[in-house]
């Protein structure tokens, strides 16, 4: 469709001559992580609710995320960067996460993807402004991949909101908690 970014590389490696290194790993491995997690939240939501009315909804956004993993395995690869030793524990917390929110039923799993889906797309702007500072023509792949991502991330929070995120039991509370730890896993994955 009109608009997309094409998701593959134009090879497997590519020039890291003049790209600032720190900089890029601590993107493309937040990232990583990132759509890791999203992966796992997705996953623990379908063993829930994947029979339920809303499980080809949950199924479709995990689709979405499975791709944004895929293309950020690759980025990896082509950057040379290695992956946050967290995985192990996003393995686990993802799941919990996305499972526990569903069985509080529907609206409990869409004010969970609300919550992830704002802080990844605020995320995603925050590293659009830093590589758009760098250099946006140098970064101008890495930029078209995470706008991207980020308007699909958007769309997610979307779907929450028209699937009753809001009547989910103690929404605000369930959203700041899931927020806080969104920003914990994010301060984290960059670094370790």
């Amino acid at each position: 469709p009109a608009g997309e970014v094409s998701l593959r590389l134009c090879s497997t490696r590519v020039t890291l001559e003049g790209i600032n290194k720190p900089v890029i790993d601590r993107i493309i491995r937040v990232d990583h992580a990132g759509e890791y997690g999203a992966n796992r939240i997705y996953a623990g939501q379908m063993a829930v609710l994947g029979r339920s009315s809303v499980g080809p909804i949950i199924q479709q956004m995990w689709n979405q995320e499975k791709d944004h993993l895929k293309k950020f395995n690759e980025l990896m690869v082509a950057y040379r960067v290695r992956p946050t030793v967290l995985l192990p524990f996003w393995n686990v917390a993802g799941f919990v996460l996305g499972a526990g929110s569903a069985l509080l039923g529907k609206k409990g799993a869409m004010a969970c993807t609300v919550a992830v889906e704002e802080s990844i797309s605020d995320h995603y702007n925050s590293q659009i402004r830093t590589l758009v500072e760098e250099d946006p023509e140098k970064y101008k792949e890495l930029l078209q991949i995470i706008k991207q991502f980020r308007d699909d991330e958007r769309e997610h929070h979307d779907i929450g909101l028209e699937h009753d995120a809001e009547a989910a039991p103690a929404y605000t509370v369930l959203k700041t908690a899931i927020q806080l730890g969104c920003k914990a896993a994010i301060f984290l994955s960059e670094r370790i």
